[in-house]
């Protein structure tokens, strides 16, 4: 079967140009593509700049997704923004993963398990059915703080400890300006890129390949891209990114 997942930093649903909060594109930008699993960074919970929105109910409630695990990481004066994952697939484990490095910003990952049947429904215990592992991640601005980070995420138990054939990915935010990331620690730790150096910064030019989407196990990308539209390019500072896999 095939799973559609999405990463997108949708910068508090704030336009990266005119900077407007208009939440409706960012709906409308995910609806397009009919993700499977939506991984989103950067979502708002009770801020003023976001009208006081819970954005992780917002966008689930309009967009139909019933599974919802939500990682508060920064706290403001008024209200937090951090981590969201969106399932249209019951999500078995969720796990945080904290990933600071103070004095910097708070940093977490979210990681969960899921297990699908390969047509699409789930069941437990079911020999038709495949546990997937998935990470979330916005990592640091700093070069040597992204790859502290990573390792310490690939040394989380649930990744440690997955059996060499079970399909893992992680896709997020990577910050990774200097593209050197996936060529050193992922592809060490037999994770292979869905995308080669495609541009997702800053959405309205975009000139650096901030986001990414890695994978390994018993699964392959049919196809990956970016979000092109007119609209992605005006949603949010950051063009989404889709993988779809066939497990």
């Amino acid at each position: 079967m095939q799973v559609t997942l999405m990463t997108y930093n949708i910068h508090k649903g704030i336009g990266g140009v005119d900077r407007l909060y208009r939440p409706e594109r960012i709906v409308e930008t995910i609806a397009r593509y009919s993700p499977d699993l939506l991984l989103l960074q950067e979502v708002d919970d009770g801020v003023p700049r976001s009208r006081g929105d819970r954005q992780i109910d917002f966008l689930g409630d309009k967009l139909g997704f019933v599974h919802r695990f939500y990682q508060p990481n920064v706290r403001l004066r008024r209200g937090v923004y951090g981590n969201g994952i969106l399932s249209r697939l019951p999500l078995q484990e969720t796990h945080d993963v904290e990933l600071t490095m103070r004095p910097k910003k708070r940093r977490r990952a979210q990681i969960v398990k899921l297990r699908i049947m390969h047509d699409g429904s789930s069941h437990h215990g079911d020999s038709r059915s495949r546990t997937i592992v998935v990470a979330n991640v916005h990592l640091g601005l700093a070069a040597f703080e992204r790859r502290i980070q990573l390792r310490k995420l690939l040394q989380h138990e649930t990744l440690s400890q997955a059996q060499v054939n079970t399909p893992v990915i992680i896709a997020g935010d990577f910050n990774d300006v200097w593209q050197n990331l996936g060529a050193g620690l992922l592809q060490k730790n037999q994770f292979v890129s869905a995308l080669h150096n495609v541009r997702t910064f800053p959405a309205a030019f975009p000139l650096r390949c901030l986001d990414g989407i890695y994978y390994r196990g018993t699964l392959g990308p049919v196809r990956g891209f970016a979000g092109r539209t007119a609209l992605a390019h005006q949603a949010s500072d950051h063009l989404p990114l889709i993988g779809q896999f066939d497990i």
